[in-house]
């Protein structure tokens, strides 16, 4: 007999250790995300670093891989966070907080081969009705982007579309194609 999992609260999954791969908290269950292969890092790492050449620079924006997001009854790790600077929380001293208890401003997921995309679509989805104002899904195999903008259509962008981002970093112009180029060697 298949028994079916127990269901915990958000605030017992929070007092749990945390685990690698991340362990994600949707809708009573926990959800262990897989283990990020080459594909992903590369692309999630140059994201970052693209992202706070522009944001950080000019103080307007800030990128987090993978970072403990808790909000709206979930706790989710995207693969990257963009937060505006004005919303980074702080703690006591000034510093930058360990907890972040808001949606980011833009949530990015990169599909890892084994992962659900529509276990993603929803993680990208909640960030959206929890504030969000922009969601990409990447997906390297199909060498694609699902661009989720707040309140209009999904759109499928490939090779050359310009890929949209948040006025907190405007300056940046990423085609999808610059986007995978990063892949290669």
């Amino acid at each position: 007999m298949v028994q079916a999992p127990t269901k915990i609260t958000l605030d017992e999954f929070l007092k749990l250790p945390e685990t690698k791969p991340y362990s994600e908290y949707i809708k009573g269950q926990i959800i262990q995300k897989p283990i990020p292969q080459g594909k992903h890092s590369k692309l999630q790492g140059m994201l970052v670093t693209a992202l706070n050449n522009v944001g950080e620079a000019k103080q307007t924006a800030l990128a987090f891989p993978e970072l403990r997001c808790t909000f709206g009854g979930r706790s989710i790790v995207p693969d990257v966070t963009l937060f505006a600077w004005s919303r980074i929380p702080v703690d006591e001293d000034g510093d930058i907080a360990n907890v972040f208890r808001i949606a980011p401003d833009w949530t990015i997921e990169i599909l890892s081969p084994d992962q659900s995309q529509t276990k993603v679509t929803g993680n990208i989805l909640h960030c959206l009705d929890c504030g969000s104002q922009l969601g990409w899904l990447i997906d390297p195999k199909e060498k694609s982007v699902l661009v989720y903008p707040a309140k209009q259509q999904t759109r499928l962008l490939t090779r050359n579309d310009v890929l949209p981002v948040p006025d907190l970093v405007a300056d940046l112009r990423l085609t999808v194609a610059d986007l995978f180029s990063w892949l290669k060697l």
